[in-house]
């Protein structure tokens, strides 16, 4: 259930001294947004609670990072990521996500909570844009969607390995 408004190019910022913070249950419905979360998106609580993260989906984020970040979480690893997210207007904003999975008292994963912050402009513009830019048109190359993001999952997972112990984390940090 992506938001269907139309792109309108322009970005939205908000203070690094501020956190954007989330908690979804294990299918990625939204469970809470902090202030910040709804202000920056744009949604009331009352709009966004109950619904799928994915509302936020930019089509600029390629889906091969989301499928390294579900891989993660779902096997109840941390992860970090730069995110671009798509505001209810339509408009968009850049995170640095880090998101962990919540347990309950047996070790059971029972929801993910996410905290993002303000990334680096230089570092999103010179690296990671053209980085994702480069994922997506792999994900298109294919006619079937999933096979496209298949081979743009593979190409992701060619860049980290060997020298990072093929850790997402860890090659993320040293780009």
């Amino acid at each position: 259930m992506p938001n269907p408004a139309p792109l309108t190019g322009k970005e939205v910022f908000f203070s690094n001294k501020d956190f954007i913070v989330s908690k979804t249950n294990t299918k990625g419905i939204l469970l809470y947004g902090n202030k910040i979360f709804l202000d920056i998106a744009g949604y009331t609580e009352e709009e966004i609670i109950g619904k799928p993260h994915n509302i936020l989906r930019h089509p600029d984020m390629p889906r091969c990072v989301f499928k390294i970040f579900w891989e993660y979480l779902q096997r109840g690893d941390e992860i970090f990521a730069y995110v671009v997210n798509k505001c209810k207007n339509g408009d968009h904003y850049w995170v640095f996500a880090h998101a962990t999975p919540s347990f309950d008292k047996n070790g059971n994963i029972i929801a993910y909570h996410s905290n993002r912050r303000v990334p680096d402009p230089v570092f999103v513009s010179d690296t990671i844009v053209p980085l994702y830019a480069a994922l997506r048109k792999i994900e298109q190359s294919e006619s079937n969607a999933n096979a496209g993001m298949e081979k743009a999952y593979a190409h992701l997972r060619s860049l980290i390995q060997p020298e990072h112990g093929e850790d997402y984390n860890a090659w993320l940090f040293n780009l």
